[in-house]
């Protein structure tokens, strides 16, 4: 490996742990919406199928009215996001984009901030745009909940890793 590929990857480790920005959790967040979707469109299709099972053919989707779809999606987005918090403190967004979120003592959120930061989330998206006008790039919901979000990439090791400049 050239010297110049071995530290290729520097500049992320030095930002590890400094406060994440606007543009890394937009692109979380973007996926974090895609995941949420395809969870949406799995649990429907489980449901199609399991109405097939009970009534017999034909196969149809459900077609269920736009308030049980929203109390579904928000349900769905509410857990994912609050359980991936509390859990291990990272979204799949988090993982691609390696970020954290934490209580501000660097402990994981317990589950009732967790639950109420995906909630402020969900309802108040905006409240990213005061992460560039922060000190500390808190957006809204951090404020609020008083959590924070680091950039904290998780080493891969090199013997797994899809890019090996030499062959094994």
């Amino acid at each position: 490996m050239n010297g110049d590929a071995a530290h290729a990857g520097d500049g992320a480790w030095q930002a590890r742990g400094r406060p994440a920005g606007l543009v890394s959790r937009l692109v979380a967040a973007a996926i974090d919406a895609l995941v949420v979707a395809v969870l949406g469109v799995l649990l429907h299709l489980g449901a199609s199928a399991l109405v097939l099972v009970v009534t017999g053919p034909p196969f149809r989707t459900l077609d269920p009215p736009a308030w049980v779809t929203a109390a579904c999606g928000t349900a769905i987005a509410l857990g994912y996001a609050a359980g991936s918090w509390a859990t291990t403190g990272r979204t799949a967004g988090g993982q691609v984009m390696g970020l954290r979120v934490s209580a501000r003592s660097g402990q994981l959120l317990r589950a009732a901030p967790a639950t109420l930061r995906a909630a402020l989330c969900l309802a108040l998206p905006a409240g990213l745009l005061w992460i560039p006008l922060s000190r500390r790039n808190a957006s809204v919901q951090d404020l609020l909940v008083r959590s924070r979000v680091v950039y904290d990439w998780t080493p891969r090791s090199p013997a797994v890793s899809a890019y090996r400049r030499t062959a094994p």
